[in-house]
């Protein structure tokens, strides 16, 4: 594979013709055409337009992933369009401007298109009266479940009675009672006296996920949502219709009741389940992981991200996580195992060393260990993990940073070439020490019997397994949600992520250990942090040259691979 160090360079897209519009008496210019959920180049709405100004509209149904809807009418607001003479051309007034015909009736915001010299009013008193009606409306058979509601601190019911709604109800008759806790599918509950019938979750599961399963059954006050009947709400993608359903009848089963979401902590992170690497929000407290959801990123995932994905952590927090260093069977301190490895690697002949390093592990990671793999003269390679694949966000390598294991050297052919050259090695008596990270490689060729035959075998791993019991040393490392670092993704995307809780016991992240064993056998200088660390690596591996640290933001940086 190349590793130009470049970022991928596309034809100039075609201007897109911009036009003014006033929202609340301020002027903007906005494009005539929108890239709607679809990509598909479409009218710019009103709703849009707002966006774009910095001003809130309230809204329930509209997503701008999502196709429009307009049926929960929360987004009313009135407008103006430039008056039009007998003559057909507009009217100007004195002072030289276009006089505004002001429509007698209102709009929807997220379906009515701009049009050049439109006027958008926002706050007048017909609009806070109409928001008003909307949500009383909304409210009349909605339960006060507000104390005992998952949706509590997001719920934009909640937000909008708040902001626009009134202070009391006029409302005395008996609310209409629907189904409290209807299981829809293995990883959602519904409630459905909470659902404001905004059809969000259905487009979803028909539009995005491709699995027409959900409608509305019922009429007039008892609509509900349903699946359809005999069939379960089961693709791979229910709990995104969590993230998007406004209000509380939508909760996640694995969530539910566990934590008020304004008790966690959210950390900035990705999902290493698979190579696509979506972008996510950790939520944590106290050191617990409770929940993984996807963070918006366009260039990856946009706002989705796969079950499968999101529910991948609680391995992260098993009792049996490797805590302690150990010498020989023996707990022992991380000053003394990593004198004792760095004198043997010294000691070693060239040639005699191997290295299996995970494409799990971080892009500084795997550089770090390409440097220990050109000082001892030792031969590398990663396990390569491949499953099925999807048309959405699910790739079929299940290593998260392949691209990064190629790129810093560790496999410069196809990934997993190298593994029977070291079991070969092993047996010949040839390899004498073998360092492992993250894998348990009695899995992949190399079994219990090669592994005695070792002088040396040095594992950094979280779990326990087969190979960590063979070990001479274990280093305990940390999962990618205990440290900062950066992967690579099947498309070049150069992305970070950032530390949500502490490693239990004496775990370290790999690198903090590796750059001291870089240092003591290279002698080249340590790196104190992770940022120092990302950008030394950044001048020395040429797909990255021109990348730092502070440039990569929240999104990433795409390279080519």
């Amino acid at each position: 594979m190349s590793t130009v160090a470049t970022t991928e360079t596309k034809p100039a897209a075609p201007a897109i013709e911009k036009i003014k519009v006033k929202v609340d008496g301020r002027e903007i210019e906005v494009p005539r055409l929108t890239a709607d959920w679809s990509g598909k180049l479409t009218p710019t709405t009103m709703i849009q337009a707002c966006e774009q100004a910095k001003t809130d509209v309230p809204h329930y149904c509209w997503h701008p992933q999502l196709p429009v809807a307009g049926n929960c009418r929360m987004c009313l607001v009135e407008f103006g369009t430039p008056a039009m003479g007998p003559d057909r051309k507009p009217v100007i007034n004195p002072d030289g401007t276009a006089k505004i015909a002001k429509s007698p009736r209102p709009a929807i915001a997220c379906a009515t298109p701009i049009s050049p010299g439109m006027e958008i009013y926002t706050t007048t008193p017909a609009v806070k009266q109409m928001r008003e009606g909307v949500l009383e409306s909304l409210l009349i058979n909605h339960p006060l479940d507000c104390p005992i509601c998952d949706q509590a601190g997001e719920c934009k019911l909640q937000e909008y009675s708040v902001d626009y709604g009134q202070s009391t109800s006029r409302f005395v008759e008996a609310k209409v009672h629907k189904p409290k806790a209807v299981d829809l599918g293995p990883r959602i509950m519904l409630d459905a006296e909470r659902c404001v019938l905004c059809t969000r979750c259905i487009r979803f599961t028909r539009d995005i996920a491709g699995d027409d399963k959900l409608g509305i059954i019922n009429r007039g006050s008892y609509n509900t949502i349903s699946t359809f009947p005999g069939t379960p709400f089961d693709n791979n993608y229910t709990l995104n219709t969590v993230d998007i359903c406004p209000v509380g009848a939508l909760t996640s089963k694995d969530f539910r009741f566990q934590m008020r979401v304004w008790f966690l902590k959210e950390t900035k992170s990705l999902c290493t389940s698979c190579g696509t690497g979506c972008s996510t929000l950790l939520g944590s407290r106290e050191e617990k992981l409770f929940r993984y959801t996807p963070r918006d990123n366009a260039a990856v995932n946009g706002p989705w991200m796969c079950d499968a994905g999101r529910l991948n952590y609680k391995w992260i927090q098993r009792d049996d996580r490797l805590k302690e260093v150990q010498v020989f069977g023996k707990k022992n301190t991380w000053a003394a195992a990593l004198y004792q490895i760095t004198d043997r690697l010294k000691r070693a002949q060239a040639g005699s060393v191997a290295i299996i390093a995970s494409a799990r592990q971080t892009n500084e990671e795997l550089w770090l260990i390409s440097k220990l793999k050109a000082k001892l003269g030792a031969v590398s390679d990663s396990v390569a993990r491949f499953g099925e694949a999807d048309k959405l966000l699910v790739s079929a390598d299940k290593n998260p940073n392949t691209n990064g294991a190629r790129l810093t050297g560790i496999c410069f052919t196809e990934i997993g070439s190298n593994l029977p050259q070291i079991a070969a090695g092993i047996q010949s008596g040839k390899i004498r020490t073998l360092i492992v990270f993250g894998e348990d490689v009695t899995k992949h060729g190399i079994g219990a019997d090669l592994l005695g035959k070792l002088e040396t075998l040095i594992v950094s791993d979280i779990l326990p397994n087969e190979t960590v019991k063979l070990a001479h040393y274990v280093l305990p490392g940390a999962a990618h949600a205990e440290k900062r670092g950066s992967f690579t993704n099947t498309k070049g995307r150069v992305q970070k992520f950032m530390k949500a809780v502490e490693a239990p016991g004496d775990a370290r992240a790999e690198w903090e250990f590796l750059h001291e064993l870089v240092h003591n056998i290279t002698g080249q200088n340590g790196f104190v942090t992770i940022e120092g660390l990302f950008n030394e690596m950044a001048k020395d591996v040429p797909a990255f040259n021109g990348l730092s640290w502070a440039a990569l933001g929240d999104t990433g940086v795409t390279v080519q691979i």
